[in-house]
Formats: structure tokens, C-alpha cells, sequence
């Protein structure tokens, strides 16, 4: 029983000493400004650890930030933590770290540290604001949230899409903050010209952020993090920038996560059905060219399947106002499936009667015909005008007997006929190869520059 009372009595005494520290280092504090004003620059060490990134979801064009650039939006779900100095709050006791929670933390002067591209930041509030504050004895605070050593927050931020090599295409989305310096007049302008700024609050000269660690090590991202469909999350960069303006200069902390876009997708939905689409359209250079019927079904299908898959295409797409990649594919595809329908067009216009155009000799088969019809006509008439005296000359039957058939005469027809009857033109010959080698060569070119293509990243970096 002496124990427990002298445990009591020590545990008294501990909550005594506590409440009389906290209660000298609030004596007299004004959190209204910040540790060493007129002294020294307030130095905020910070670093970042990424549970989470994704989703990345295509922003509203519609919105005014889509007036001048295609701007995507993503999910970052963070620790983030805090770290500077404040001499007011050194104390000497028995513990050397004070454990304190966010009630103590709104009491005291802490960092107004902001996203500047966030659109939406979520502080995690359950069941209590999940805010911790750690007083070490020499006056070094570490201001965190949710878990011991880290803030917790998900923000919700702005992500600039150059999409000329969609699908191929690679970006960096950029999380940058600092204190809370800048405040947008007009946000359309701001995502636009980035010149045209305002700012107030703390300068170089009076709050400053640094790494924690090195550039390397500062920004650490969890090797499960990734939710990302469409995207592979290749690494990340950290940077400083100081920020000029006419009322001073400002820092401001950025992160670059580097995304690749992954090609599988747009490969089964729309490439390998445009290249066979283009295949099939050639299919009809092997049919023969009396086949109008199954000619047309092949030319006029695969022209609307070809507007059907840039109609589908397009709409995956932001709505921006240059061509992409895919749109550069799909025209070429197009222009293919088109000219084959052409094709058929001048194939069927040079067949006559069961004769077409080979290329040679057009005049001669003409002229053939005549000759053939002529001899045709003379017969008819020779026949009707000795038909009356047939039977009153006797010569007639021999002459009419001797006489070859005229079915022998056509036969000469006949057999050419036969020879130009489910022919092959020269224009289908040369299309059954010059197209394939065409069609051939584009893909070779296409995949060749965009898949060897070194990735173009825009950080999107403020000019002043």
C-alpha cells in the first residue's frame, strides 16, 4: 500500500509539474508572432512520405482552368511533417520531449503552410482532430498529426497535361506549398499567365523552407502506394523555389511525381481495331471486279467502323484544341480505308461488259467488237434478203449448206470472253502490294518515333 501511495503520489506530482510548465511557457506568449522576429530568419525543416497516389482523373474542361491548357486532377494521400524552432518555449524538467495534442497547438505559433495547386486538402479529423505537438527542452517543435512523427492529409491538386504524345505521353504533376503567401484575384488568369500574382505574408527574409534531409530522401513514397490505372508512377523530384514579386521574394516547396502512361489500354481498344479495320479494307483488292456488292459492303463499312472509332477515341480525351498521337493514327487509318474505297471506284468505272481496263490495249478491243458486229449485221441482211427464193432455187440449199454456222463465227468472241471474264485489273495487282507496304511502313515509322521517344516533362514552373 506504501507503494501504490508513493506511486500516487509521484504520478500527483508529475501532472502538478507538467500543468506548471505549460502554464510558464504560455505566460506571456503572443502566438501572433513568430519565433524570432527581429532576430533571425524562422527556418520550417519539412519532409513528406506518400502512402497513397492516385486516383488521376480527368479535370472539367469546361471549368476556367481548362481555358488555355488541359489540366488534370490527382489524389496525393501524405505525412507531413514540420519541423522549427522557437526559443520561447525551451523549458527544464524531469522528461525531455512535452507530448502535447491540437489544443496546445492553437495555442502557440505553428506555420501557415498551404498547397498553392490544391484544389481540395482534407485534414483526417477521426474521432478527434488527429493533431500531435512535441515540445523538445531546447525549444524544437515537431508539429504532426494522426500519427506520432507525420501529419496525415490528402489533397486533391492540379496536374498540367501536355498531350501531344497521347497515349505515349509522359507528365509531371507537381504539389507545391510554402507559407501561406499567395492568394489568386483571378484563378483562370493565374493557371494561364502565371506573372500576374499577388502576394502577402511571410518573405525570404522572415520564414524560410527547407528539406528536412537531402533533396533524395526528403520525399519517400510507400512501395505499395501506387493507385494508379492508366499511369506508372516512374519517381519523384524536390525543388526550391523562390518566387519574386514587388513586395518581396518568397519560397516555395515543390514536388514532381513523374507518370507514364501505360499503352495496354488505348492498344486493345483502339489501335488493334483500327489496324484491322484497314486490313479488312484491303481484303477487297483480292475480290474480282464484277463483285460490285460485296466490294461496296467492304469499302462503305469500314469507313463508317473507322468515324465510329475516332468518335469513341476522342471522347476519352480532354477537349483540347491541337491533334495528339492517337488522333495522328486514326487519321492516317482513315485516309487508308478511304483510299481503298476510291480504289474500288476507279476499278469498277474502267469495267465494261465483262472487259476492264488492263492497261494495255483499250482501242484494239474495240475495234474487235466492231469488226465482229459488222460481219454479224452483213449476215442478217444476206439471209433476209434470199430468204423468199429458198425454196425456188435449188443452188441455195447447197450454197446455204456449204456455208460455215454462224455460231463458229462468235467463237473467236467467245473464247475472249472467257479470257477477260472474272479478270484481274492491273490497279487491284498494284494495290494488293503497293497498300500492305504502305500500311506496313507507317507503323513502323509511328511506333518507332513515339516508343524511342525520350519522355518530355513540363514542370509548369512560374515565370517573374
Amino acid at each position: 500500500s506504501r507503494v501504490e501511495v508513493s506511486a500516487s503520489d509521484a504520478f500527483k506530482n508529475n501532472i502538478t509539474l507538467f500543468t506548471r510548465i505549460l502554464d510558464r511557457l504560455l505566460d506571456g506568449y503572443d502566438n501572433r508572432l513568430r519565433p524570432g522576429l527581429g532576430d533571425r530568419v524562422t527556418e520550417v525543416k519539412t519532409d513528406i512520405y506518400v502512402t497513397s497516389f492516385g486516383p488521376v482523373s480527368d479535370a472539367d474542361m469546361s471549368s476556367p482552368q481548362a481555358v488555355c491548357c488541359a489540366y488534370q486532377e490527382y489524389t496525393v494521400d501524405v505525412f507531413f511533417r514540420q519541423r522549427w524552432t522557437d526559443e520561447r518555449l525551451k523549458f527544464r524538467g524531469p522528461m525531455n520531449i512535452l507530448r502535447l495534442n491540437n489544443l496546445m497547438a492553437s495555442k502557440i505559433w505553428t506555420p501557415d503552410t498551404f498547397f498553392h495547386n490544391g484544389k481540395k486538402s482534407v485534414a483526417h479529423n477521426m474521432t478527434m482532430p488527429n493533431k500531435l505537438l512535441r515540445i523538445m527542452e531546447n525549444g524544437t517543435l515537431l508539429y504532426t498529426m494522426r500519427y506520432p512523427n507525420y501529419t496525415r492529409l490528402t489533397v486533391q491538386a492540379e496536374c498540367p497535361m501536355h498531350l501531344e504524345d497521347f497515349p505515349m505521353d509522359s507528365h509531371s504533376c507537381p504539389l507545391k506549398f510554402g507559407s501561406f503567401s499567395f492568394f489568386y484575384s483571378n484563378v483562370t488568369v493565374l493557371l494561364c499567365f502565371a506573372s500576374l500574382l499577388r502576394v502577402d505574408a511571410y518573405t525570404l527574409t522572415e520564414v524560410t523552407y527547407v528539406w528536412t534531409r537531402n533533396a533524395t530522401f526528403s520525399v519517400e513514397v510507400a512501395p505499395d502506394g501506387s493507385r494508379l490505372n492508366q499511369y506508372d508512377l516512374r519517381g519523384q523530384t524536390v525543388a526550391n523555389e523562390t518566387i519574386k514579386s514587388s513586395t518581396g521574394e518568397y519560397t516555395v516547396m515543390t514536388v514532381h511525381f513523374h507518370l507514364k502512361r501505360k499503352i495496354g489500354y488505348f492498344v486493345i481498344q483502339t489501335y488493334l481495331p483500327c489496324i484491322m479495320t484497314v486490313i479488312l479494307s484491303q481484303v477487297s483488292f483480292w475480290l474480282n471486279r464484277e463483285s460490285v456488292p460485296a466490294r461496296t459492303v467492304f469499302g462503305v463499312t469500314t469507313v463508317l467502323t473507322m468515324t465510329t472509332l475516332s468518335i469513341s477515341a476522342r471522347n476519352s480525351l480532354p477537349k483540347v484544341a491541337y491533334a495528339t498521337a492517337m488522333d495522328w493514327f486514326i487519321a492516317v487509318c482513315y485516309a487508308f480505308v478511304f483510299s481503298a474505297l476510291i480504289e474500288f471506284a476507279t476499278v469498277n468505272y474502267f469495267t465494261k461488259r465483262g472487259w476492264a481496263w488492263d492497261g494495255k490495249s483499250i482501242v484494239n478491243d474495240k475495234k474487235k467488237e466492231g469488226s465482229i458486229m459488222k460481219k454479224n449485221n452483213a449476215y442478217a441482211v444476206a439471209v433476209a434478203n434470199y430468204a423468199p427464193h429458198i425454196g425456188k432455187d435449188s443452188a441455195l440449199p447447197t450454197v446455204s449448206k456449204s456455208a460455215p454456222p454462224e455460231p463458229a463465227k462468235a467463237q473467236p468472241a467467245a473464247k475472249e470472253s472467257k479470257k477477260t471474264f472474272n479478270s484481274v485489273s492491273k490497279i487491284d495487282r498494284m494495290s494488293r502490294i503497293i497498300f500492305p507496304v504502305l500500311f506496313g511502313s507507317f507503323n513502323l515509322v509511328y511506333w518507332a518515333t513515339y516508343l524511342n521517344r525520350e519522355p518530355v516533362i513540363n514542370n509548369m514552373v512560374p515565370s517573374h
